[in-house]
């Protein structure tokens, strides 16, 4: 497993890719914290990053299936994939080693936005002036979101052999997790099922967490999340 985890890790970043993936990503996020007038923290005139946490999942929805369309997909569609079944390792050890490569290359990229929570720190008045319980809540809150979206996008890889397709597939359905069941609420023909979709939609148990209070239950929904889209990418390379 640890073997098959570098591999992944390694060839994230021994290709322009990868630091163009991570680019665009800080880039976006800091045009959207200091740039845009709208958004932007200098403009606000508070010492807060509420921009950073409500636009990254936007972001996350493209960024993330775009590190995990090829884990499996491209195993298939370069004809390694059968040397890897054939290893010493069970479908549940390579799904959770590429699964690791892709929460790992996540966490980089949110650890490399503490410089912005740093900045903000430096420009409170006086120094430090910010809510740190909400900044590192809403942070860890980040780290679980990115978390399912990597789960949902190894299950999209797992579904074709095609990496767009895998890319449109993991897009598609963390879309769907985290702003469409909050959309459908909405329709006046699901208001019986309105309570029901709230508290399964991604958005709702984020914007808990985003309050500073780490709560057991969210943290529960979002390990339930994963455990079941690894469980349905599982599932579905033993029937294929």
């Amino acid at each position: 497993m640890r073997a098959l985890y570098w591999k992944e890790v390694n060839g994230f970043f021994s290709n322009l890719s990868g630091y163009l993936i991570l680019g665009v990503f800080l880039v976006s996020l800091g045009l959207i914290v200091w740039v845009f007038p709208d958004t932007s923290v200098l403009e606000y005139g508070f010492a807060d990053l509420e921009p950073l946490f409500v636009y990254t999942p936007y972001v996350f929805t493209f960024l993330v299936p775009a590190i995990t369309m090829k884990m499996i997909a491209e195993e298939r569609k370069s004809g390694t994939w059968e040397i890897l079944m054939t290893s010493p390792l069970s479908i549940p050890k390579i799904i959770v080693a590429k699964y690791a490569a892709a929460l790992t290359l996540i966490v980089v990229a949110l650890l490399l936005t503490l410089v912005y929570y740093y900045s903000i720190v430096q420009l409170g008045d006086p120094v430090g002036n910010i809510d740190h319980a909400g900044f590192f809540g809403s942070w860890i809150g980040l780290v679980f979101i990115g978390a399912v979206f990597a789960s949902i996008g190894i299950l999209g890889s797992a579904l074709t052999s095609h990496q767009i397709v895998a890319f449109i597939l993991g897009v598609f359905i963390s879309f769907l997790l985290y702003f469409g069941l909050t959309a459908l609420v909405q329709l006046q023909v699901m208001s019986p099922f309105a309570l029901f979709l709230e508290e399964m939609s991604l958005s709702y148990h984020y914007q808990s967490m985003s309050r500073g209070v780490i709560d057991a239950q969210n943290i529960a929904y979002f390990l339930s999340v994963i455990v079941l889209m690894l469980g349905l990418t599982g599932i579905l390379i033993r029937r294929k």
